[in-house]
């Protein structure tokens, strides 16, 4: 093709180095850090798409509730 095909986002690996925290019960603010030198073009222009693309995620949190645990569970999940 004339193309590369960009792979989906969620097999990108900086999106599964940052996967904790791209989704589920957080707020996650990226910084994309862009330069004006020519030399750095291409590298600017993919950061920026990925920037576009990790904004328009959208995910919806859920409420993390915890029922009632034994003394024992208790005692094993302030170990770990």
């Amino acid at each position: 093709p004339k193309f590369k095909r960009k792979p989906p986002f969620r097999d990108s690996k900086l999106t599964r180095l940052l996967q904790d925290s791209l989704g589920g019960n957080s707020r996650t603010i990226m910084i994309a850090c862009c330069s004006p030198a020519d030399f750095n073009l291409e590298e600017t222009v993919n950061t920026l798409r990925y920037a576009t693309q990790a904004r328009n995620i959208k995910t919806s949190a859920t409420a993390n509730k915890v029922q009632t645990i034994s003394q024992e569970e208790a005692m094993k999940l302030k170990r770990e």
